[in-house]
This record gives structure tokens, C-alpha cells and sequence, in this order.
């Protein structure tokens, strides 16, 4: 437990602004170690066991001070996608190549003209109306009554027992009986590596990721453009519905740490970023709701991970709002060296090597550019090394070559 409580001492002061002993340095590993490993995209989804002591020795060989949670890349495990009929993602060999990167299907899930049964019992519209579409083998499941019915089930169970006899709602309680299984069996394993990764001084970077509510809405929802005409069309049920969204999402991120004893929390952020939406649009549709979740976060005692995915340049004066030394921003495209002109007071920085540098770099390049992060963006404090993005296409030697030059050129002391 030594080397966990340095390490963590390590990213705690970072993330408080403070200079700990040097750099820590962060990898989102993602895909990299199955490929290391000679294993492919696709048994990360379906050999568990061999993806998970694949990452054991990658971990170990590259030492970073926080690793990328192991469930990080594996968007449910493919046997349950299998049995439940997934439409709204493809996962590595299933419509893509076996080594390639997982991928959201967007569409409009959700209908424009369905907001108001979504506002009237969201639980309802969830299971009766949505999961049948994302889900096709769970196509049954849109022949069950409403929900708010269940309370008149002493009265009427005929009527219950004739409705759960049909064979496509009993084909998809079956899907999500088989499902329940194998969750729990991979979730054992992932429990058990993070025992054995701790017991080995590695730290998790985070607990599971949570959404903030206008990217449920874009993201799962009604699609990237479903939202966008929503901001025109009906911007008050957008609203309302993320306001409804809220509650429910911070629960589940609050329970989520509670259950694991990880205190930082991963929100990957998707529409925020520059070029989406106007000035306008993010200060009324999407900072409120993002800055409250990550305050409600602190509240709870937890270290908000916000990942700024895109550009953030023109929004760094509103990210500026939020209270000093509580939160951990890593950023993909921004301005590196602006972000921390502007946020060097108020959080953490985490970012700035740019993935095509570790995939067609030098190790002279990568060594002068880690030197420039630094001296610029470590001055002083307050920053983890990390890469822009996953490092599913990096070279390997390269970002073995960055993570050693980070430990002996990032000193304070």
C-alpha cells in the first residue's frame, strides 16, 4: 500500500495545485495493451481473462501513476451485446474490422413529438419505449402495460400472467436474465484486477463515467441533430428534460464512487466543445447543467474528471467559474499552453502530448516536446502528463520513451 498512497499523494497535490515530487503522468490506454499484447480489439469484448493479464503487464512495464480504469474500453462486454441485439453501437468485429476502435450509432431514438412521455415518467419511456429500439432482442419488452399499471397488479393477475406469457417479452426477459450472468461474472474479474493492481501500488483513474444531461440527450437520445434542431424547435422541453436528467445522473455517478472507494469521477464531455453550438447556446443549453454536476460532485466530497474533447479555447473563461483545486480537467485539442494561462488557479491540468507525435515522433521529438510541457504547462504545479486521446495508435517504444523522460526530467525537488 506504500506505492498506492505516493502515487496517490502524487495526483492528489497535482490535482490541488500544488508541486508534488514531479510530474504524475496519466495514461488513457484504451486499446494499446491488447495490441501490445498481440491480442485484437475484439478480445478485449470476448477473452477477458487474456485482455486483463495483457493490461497487468502493460501497466507494470509502463508504470504510469494513474492507469485507465479496465473496463475503460470495453463499452459492455460483446457476449452481452450478442444476446441483447445492441443497434445503437459497433463493437471491434462486429460491422467493423476486429481491430478497430468501438462506435456509437446515432439516431433519433427518441422523437421530437415523444419529449412529453419522456417528461411524463421517464422510467416508462426507458424501458417500454427506447430499450426496444437500441436493443433488438429486447423488442419485447415495448408489449409491457405502463409501468405506473404494476400497482394494480394484485387486482389483475391474469391480466399480468397473459401479458408475461407472450414469447417475445419472455424471449427478452430471458436476453436480460443471460445478460445479468455474464455481467456479473466479468464485473467479478474487473473487481478482482483492480484488488490485484492495488496490492501492486497501481492506481484506477476513475470510477465509472457519467454523462452530463444535454450529451444523454444528444448522445443516446435524440442524436447530435435531433438536439440541435430541439435548441430551435422546442428549446423548453430540452430544457425540462435535462432538468429531469440531473438527479438521476449525479446519483448514479455518487453511487458509483461510493461503491468502489475511487473518488474521481470520469465525465467525457461531447457537445460542449467549440464549433457545436454558438456562445449563446452553450451559456442557456449546456454550462448550467455541466457546471452543475461537477459542483454537485464536490459536494459529495469527489474529484470531478471532466475530459474536454475538442476545442475548449473559446469556453476556458466560463470553466474558470469553477472552484479552485477541486477538479482535474483533461483536455484534447485546446490550446495547451492557453489553457493554462487561463485555468493555471483553478484546476488541474492534464493533456497537451499530442497523439501523432507517439505515433510518427522521434524519441528526440517526443523527449523535446515532453521537456516543453513541463517547463510550461507543469510550471509551478497543478498539471498530470497525458496524452490528448487514447493511445490506441501510438508506437509503443515511443510512449515508453515519454513516460520515462516525464520521471526523470519532471521533478520539483
Amino acid at each position: 500500500m506504500a506505492q498506492v498512497n505516493e502515487r496517490l499523494k502524487r495526483v492528489n497535490e497535482a490535482i490541488e495545485l500544488k508541486e508534488p515530487d514531479r510530474v504524475p503522468i496519466f495514461f488513457q490506454s484504451n486499446y494499446l495493451p491488447a495490441k501490445v499484447a498481440g491480442l485484437t480489439c475484439r478480445d478485449a469484448y470476448y477473452k477477458q481473462d487474456e485482455y486483463l493479464e495483457a493490461y497487468k503487464k502493460f501497466i507494470i512495464e509502463y508504470d504510469p501513476d494513474l492507469f485507465f480504469t479496465a473496463d475503460a474500453p470495453i463499452i459492455t462486454p460483446g457476449p452481452i451485446h450478442d444476446l441483447w441485439g445492441t443497434v445503437q453501437m459497433k463493437w471491434p468485429g462486429h460491422e467493423i474490422g476486429v481491430n478497430s476502435s468501438h462506435q456509437f450509432v446515432e439516431g433519433e431514438y427518441m422523437k421530437q413529438e415523444e419529449y412529453d412521455d419522456f417528461l411524463n415518467d421517464p422510467s416508462d419511456f426507458l424501458i417500454r419505449v427506447y430499450i426496444p429500439r437500441v436493443f433488438k432482442n429486447l423488442e419485447g419488452l415495448n408489449m409491457l402495460p405502463p409501468l405506473m399499471l404494476t400497482v394494480l397488479g394484485c387486482y389483475g393477475g391474469g391480466f399480468w400472467a397473459s401479458t408475461f406469457a407472450q414469447p417475445q417479452l419472455a424471449e427478452a426477459f430471458e436476453a436480460m436474465l443471460k445478460a445479468s450472468k455474464t455481467a456479473a461474472e466479468w464485473n467479478m474479474k474487473f473487481a478482482q484486477f483492480h484488488k490485484e493492481m492495488a496490492e501492486a501500488g497501481y492506481v484506477p483513474s476513475h470510477t465509472g463515467p457519467v454523462l452530463v444531461p444535454f450529451d444523454v440527450i444528444s448522445d443516446l437520445l435524440r442524436g447530435m441533430r435531433g438536439a440541435m434542431l430541439d435548441m430551435y424547435r422546442v428549446p423548453d422541453k430540452l430544457l425540462a428534460a435535462q432538468e429531469k436528467l440531473f438527479p438521476l445522473l449525479l446519483a448514479t455517478a455518487v453511487q458509483g464512487a461510493k461503491a468502489t472507494g475511487i473518488t474521481r469521477v470520469f465525465i467525457p464531455l461531447h457537445r460542449g466543445a467549440d464549433g457545436f453550438m454558438s456562445i449563446e447556446q452553450f451559456e442557456k443549453f449546456y454550462w448550467p447543467f455541466t457546471k452543475k454536476l461537477i459542483l454537485g460532485l464536490i459536494d459529495e466530497g469527489l474529484t470531478p474528471m471532466p475530459f474536454f474533447e475538442g476545442v475548449y479555447d473559446q469556453r476556458l473563461e466560463y470553466l474558470a467559474e469553477l472552484p479552485k483545486g477541486k477538479v482535474l480537467g483533461l483536455f484534447d485539442r485546446s490550446d495547451i499552453f492557453k489553457v493554462k494561462e487561463v485555468l493555471k488557479d483553478t484546476m488541474c491540468i492534464c493533456g497537451g502530448m499530442p497523439i501523432s507525435l507517439l505515433q510518427t515522433g522521434t524519441p528526440e521529438s517526443v523527449k523535446e516536446y515532453t521537456k516543453k510541457l513541463i517547463d510550461v504547462v507543469g510550471k509551478d504545479g497543478g498539471f498530470i502528463m497525458g496524452s490528448s486521446t487514447v493511445l490506441d495508435e501510438a508506437n509503443p517504444e515511443l510512449v515508453k520513451v515519454w513516460a520515462d523522460f516525464t520521471k526523470e526530467y519532471g521533478t520539483y525537488h
